[in-house]
């Protein structure tokens, strides 16, 4: 046991009683399921890299960044073993170049790129020789959002490039991205955010952005030449970014990536399982009709003062009321065509279209933080169910010791939530994001989630 803010260097949770500063340091292998994600991928844990350069374990750092002082040596040479290469936060994303993964052969043909050149001060390979003057690509620039930023969100680009003619409101993104390409612009296949924001970072709403050809920088040109055992990318990019924290220059390339995220990074395997069972007992609770979840993030989102609001019964006047919404709409798919989010090898969740719907007054479940005695009471007097009403003593005995941890109980509120009907929960959680990623994997419908 350990206490956060001395494990991770944060402050966050000084104030707090002891008690809820204290936590458990446990093994990454808790959390997902390494061995599959290892059929795929080269992965290897910091301690198993530490062991086979022959360092111990225990200088492992809490915070989880990389230390470079405990993780590396100096040689007699003067180098630094196991050999490395850092890339510095800033050179990673500044505000004049895109980010993206790498520069296909047709886009290089297009722009004239040469690896000759580039800002070698920020370890930047290459430059862009052709140059667009169409009235097109000047229309395009003139809605680019800022110099810093210059990505045209898909709305904005639609909203150019339609002319009634050869791009209308029905046109593909491949074919929008052929005018784009012709235009000094190029398409950059993204993520859609939940309300306007990145918080969530799920991957179940493909879309087609855009930025000028002449801005993009790609990571693959820029550091595949590196052969230093560790490439380091020093410092956070994760806030405000989309999924990938880059962009990706082809449909096939996201189209990987979202397999990762879905199908490779997987649960382990008894929190599967025990969210099954969990499943079929909020059906049970229903007599057998869908059931309907929420997950309502307090603790640091209200401290914090992300949560919508702070009062805790408003809170879940508001998450009823998106349920009530939800439970019109599994009425209007009863009987009828079900779909799933456009993510590879997703087969529709038949019992949408199979089960009875919920009625006004049937049961939902709440995922929750929260530790009031009185408003876990609240919680049941206004219909909600809790994970605790649904575990066993023979549930906990079967799965181990592990499920005392509330992060891997919250793994197991996650799995059981992608298995609800519908959901809703709030657009700033990643917690929800991680849902709607196990949702879209499991062949939900698009219609059957909020954020």
């Amino acid at each position: 046991m350990v206490n956060r803010g001395d494990a991770v260097g944060s402050d966050e949770w000084r104030e707090l009683p002891i008690e809820q500063q204290m936590a458990w340091k446990i093994p990454i292998s808790l959390m997902f399921n390494l061995t599959h994600i290892r059929e795929t991928h080269s992965v290897v844990t910091v301690s198993e890299f530490l062991r086979l350069h022959n360092i111990s374990s225990d200088v492992e750092t809490g915070p989880g960044h990389w230390d470079i002082e405990a993780y590396h040596h100096i040689s007699l040479t003067g180098e630094r073993e196991p050999s490395l290469h850092v890339i510095e936060n800033n050179w990673y994303d500044p505000s004049d170049i895109v980010r993206v993964d790498r520069i296909p052969d047709d886009m290089r043909e297009r722009g004239g790129w040469s690896p000759e050149g580039g800002d070698s001060s920020r370890a930047q390979i290459g430059t862009w020789s052709t140059t667009t003057n169409t009235s097109l690509y000047h229309a395009l620039m003139d809605v680019v959002p800022s110099e810093s930023w210059p990505v045209l969100s898909r709305n904005d680009v639609r909203m150019v490039v339609e002319d009634g003619e050869r791009i209308t409101s029905q046109s593909s993104d491949e074919e929008i991205a052929a005018v784009l390409k012709e235009n000094g612009f190029e398409p950059l296949y993204t993520y859609e955010g939940a309300a306007g924001m990145e918080a969530v970072k799920d991957v179940v709403l493909p879309i087609l952005e855009a930025a000028p050809r002449e801005r993009i920088q790609g990571f693959y040109e820029d550091f595949s030449n590196i052969s230093a055992k560790v490439l380091l990318v020093h410092g956070e990019i994760h806030w405000n970014r989309k999924p990938g924290s880059l962009f990706f220059t082809t449909a096939d390339s996201r189209a990987r990536f979202t397999q990762t995220v879905l199908y490779d990074i997987r649960l382990t395997q008894n929190i599967i399982d025990l969210a099954w069972k969990l499943r079929d007992r909020m059906l049970a609770v229903n007599d057998g009709r869908l059931w309907m979840a929420g997950h309502m993030r307090r603790g640091d989102f209200v401290r914090l003062q992300w949560a919508m609001e702070a009062d805790f019964r408003t809170h879940l006047a508001r998450i009823k009321r998106n349920l009530d919404e939800g439970r019109h709409v599994l009425e209007s798919i009863h009987g009828g065509n079900v779909t799933t989010y456009n993510v590879p090898d997703a087969k529709p969740d038949l019992s949408l279209a199979h089960l009875d719907p919920p009625l006004p007054d049937d049961r939902y479940y709440i995922a929750t933080d929260e530790r009031d005695p009185g408003n876990l009471a609240y919680l049941r007097e206004q219909g909600a169910v809790l994970i605790s009403d649904l575990l066993t003593f023979e549930d906990r005995r079967e799965f181990g010791w592990a499920i005392m941890l509330t992060d891997v109980l919250a793994l197991l509120e996650q799995s059981l939530l992608s298995h609800a009907a519908y959901f809703y929960a709030h657009a700033f959680s990643s917690v929800a994001g991680g849902v709607m990623n196990l949702r879209a994997s499991m062949g939900a419908d698009p219609r059957t989630a909020k954020l």
